[in-house]
């Protein structure tokens, strides 16, 4: 099999890193060679941060360049802007629609980028956005996002719910495994 690549992109604090090892607990099970990066960037909270799944038959490096990436996760509008050169002719960005100030627009130095997902859009990318935030929130915490936004990206693929479900167990802790699977399933049933 061809090496896919996979990009995860936010917002330090956003919950980056749990998505990709998350998603990269369930490709180890299915058979896979999968590198997964170190978080990239200001992990503090607030900095831009990306994560890097590849899997395959074989996999050689964890990086992935401009140009190559099949699927880019956003946990934010302005992150899905910065980073969609990464991503390949024919992939798909999925972005939570939310929009977190960076630290030049709270002092005022700048204005947040206005009409993104037109922006995108316009580039030909298959864009698919959603409100993360509010379905986080309906599972009852906003910081589900991660996991909304994982049940958003099980539709690209053809891993069974319960295979999804069991890498949610392994990578979550128990007192929070309920309000997770909650928030993977509304991202997963979202209509578009």
């Amino acid at each position: 099999m061809q090496t896919k690549n996979i990009m995860i992109v936010g917002v330090g604090g956003q919950g980056t890193l749990l998505a990709s090892k998350l998603l990269g607990r369930l490709l180890l099970s299915k058979g896979y060679d999968v590198k997964v990066s170190e978080v990239h960037g200001m992990s503090q909270r607030g900095g831009s941060v990306v994560t890097y799944v590849r899997y395959g038959d074989k996999v050689y490096s964890p990086v992935v360049d401009k140009g190559e990436a099949d699927v880019i996760v956003s946990f934010e509008m302005l992150e899905a802007a910065r980073w969609v050169e990464y991503l390949r002719t024919g992939g798909t960005l999925i972005t939570n629609t939310q929009q977190v100030n960076p630290m030049p627009v709270i002092t005022g130095a700048m204005a947040y980028p206005e009409n993104l997902q037109e922006k995108i859009t316009a580039l030909g990318v298959q864009l698919d956005a959603v409100d993360a935030l509010a379905l986080a929130e309906q599972a009852g915490n906003a910081k589900a996002v991660n996991l909304v936004l994982m049940g958003r990206l099980s539709r690209y693929f053809d891993f069974t719910e319960q295979e999804w479900m069991d890498a949610i167990e392994q990578s979550v802790p128990p007192k929070f495994l309920e309000l997770n699977k909650q928030a993977f399933l509304l991202g997963q049933a979202k209509a578009n």
